[in-house]
């Protein structure tokens, strides 16, 4: 064969591996899909402009976040964004200029995370005494999310979603083993894996997959009921409490005309799914797995060791001071991860590195989703996507104000992110108050319409909070099958009634 014919060859070989490894096994239409996207945007960034460019991106960008579960969006998003800044619409600088503003929620990810890891033992034992003792499910549904929403008032959404995250992986590997025929403690285990489980067991493992997604949704959107009371339950609470000059309680009260209606709704709601059993919600856990977590928790306490007890009491220590140390914000919820994991590695003699190593394989994919996810906050920022419904919202009436706030920042928070929107409106609200446009008395209104607003119809979808993103791309949406239509779906009836509740609170309580 003539050379030139064998590097024609070999090129044609090369490119067809290029492209069969493009986004490795998602679907061929995806691909595609991905591709054009590429393709279409500088092309309407030359005939249409940035702006509408710009809207074009970030619509793309979630459409990879939607497709979470075929595809991890770290790759395509990745590409929407770098060809964002190849194109000119935002710059490394920017970029991490918004990594900078947001360094406490990476530090977070990466050390919070990864210390509820090595409190999973802890976790584990109380919520599995909850899931034996507790036989209603009405009763253990409301205590899922009405403990997230106490947790999430003292600790970040993200702290307490990891902890959800590790319980019920918890509860599923334990089912799951013994589904695939092995022992509770048998650890060459893949629980992605049905192929070993027996045929017997195969409609137990789906409705307990079933059960373990409506206590992690009710659970989730528990965090978003007590996020949104406190200065430490969201990130961007922490960032309008200081820019409207107030203290822990000042804010808690600020906020309680429109929280605590909302909360009291929200738990009725979760009541009202699980007796009606209506948009995913209701189902019971088989008597099947329930025998099999009993007897799980029955040989947990037969085989106790003292030393797996002293753990325990390590470990709920160490719980004591997170929730002391988060309460009164000691430091960065961040370096209050990384003490946790010194404080419980050091005392429960957990030394191995590669026993270190796995405790941040789940925050870290997520981690650089993130660093994505800011870019495309940059792009947003530079070409000012945002700055015509924030001029428009300033045309309107003062009375009308907050409630159009509370509305725009809930659809745009639903399809962007919280953590940015908040950042946007309460810098556009703040700059207002400083040139005279506004008094102090329409700005504080304003800021609880922002907090609230950010805080409350955001659980539409995945997208609208960090938490529920999390949720959305951990190693436990596949198990349990939770996709990001499904979560729109179990969200939306939680949406209907806390936002109305909350509109109304703005309206006649605030």
């Amino acid at each position: 064969m003539p050379s030139d014919v064998r590097h024609m060859t070999y090129a044609h070989t090369l490119s067809e591996q290029i492209a069969g490894s493009f986004l490795g096994q998602s679907p061929d239409w995806y691909k595609r899909t991905i591709v054009v996207f590429l393709i279409v945007n500088p092309m309407l960034l030359m005939t249409v402009g940035p702006f509408v460019t710009g809207w074009l991106i970030v619509l793309e960008f979630i459409f990879t976040l939607a497709m979470a579960l075929r595809c991890y969006p770290l790759a395509p998003g990745g590409l929407l964004a770098f060809e964002a800044v190849l194109m000119g619409m935002t710059s490394p600088t920017a970029i991490l200029h918004e990594v900078q503003i947001n360094f406490e929620v990476i530090l977070l990810l990466i050390f919070m995370v990864a210390g509820v890891f090595f409190l999973k033992d802890l976790l584990l034992y109380i919520f599995t005494k909850l899931l034996v003792k507790i036989h209603s499910k009405l009763l253990l549904s409301l205590t899922f999310s009405a403990v997230a929403a106490v947790l999430s008032a003292f600790l970040d959404a993200l702290t307490v979603t990891a902890i959800i995250i590790a319980v019920v992986m918890g509860f599923y590997g334990v089912y799951h083993r013994v589904a695939s025929g092995k022992t509770y403690q048998h650890a060459d285990h893949d629980p992605s894996d049905d192929n070993p489980v027996d045929t017997l067991r195969i409609q137990d493992l789906l409705l307990f997959r079933a059960f373990l997604r409506s206590l992690v949704m009710h659970a989730a959107i528990g965090t978003a009921l007590g996020g949104v009371a406190t200065i430490v339950g969201e990130p961007q609470n922490l960032l309008i409490a200081s820019k409207a000059g107030w203290s822990f309680m000042e804010f808690f009260l600020r906020m309680a005309p429109v929280s605590l209606p909302v909360l009291v709704v929200g738990l009725l709601t979760c009541v009202t799914l699980e007796h009606f059993r209506r948009f995913g919600y209701g189902t019971r856990i088989p008597e099947a797995v329930l025998a099999v977590l009993v007897d799980f928790d029955r040989i947990q306490e037969e085989e106790r060791s003292p030393r797996d007890t002293s753990n325990l009491f390590v470990q709920a220590l160490v719980v004591f001071f997170l929730v002391f140390s988060l309460a009164f914000h000691l430091a960065a919820v961040g370096i209050i991860g990384l003490a946790v994991i010194v404080l419980v590695t050091a005392f429960t003699g957990i030394t191995d590195e590669h026993r270190l190593g796995r405790a941040f394989q789940e925050a870290l994919p997520f981690t650089a989703l993130l660093a994505v996810f800011f870019a495309i906050v940059a792009l947003i920022d530079d070409q000012g996507l945002f700055k015509p419904i924030i001029q428009g919202m300033f045309a309107m009436p003062l009375e009308l104000q907050p409630r159009i706030l509370f509305l725009v920042n809930g659809l745009l928070s639903a399809i962007s992110d919280n953590v940015f929107v908040a950042t946007v409106y309460i810098n556009e609200v703040k700059a207002a108050l400083d040139a005279g446009v506004i008094e102090r008395a329409q700005f504080d209104l304003l800021a609880v319409a922002i907090n609230t607003g950010t805080n409350i119809p955001s659980v539409a979808t995945p997208n609208g909070q960090a938490a529920f993103l999390f949720l959305l791309t951990s190693g436990l949406a596949p198990l349990i099958r939770l996709s990001y239509a499904r979560m729109v779906v179990m969200a939306l009836p939680y949406v209907l009634t806390m936002t109305t509740t909350g509109i109304l609170a703005i309206i006649y309580l605030v």
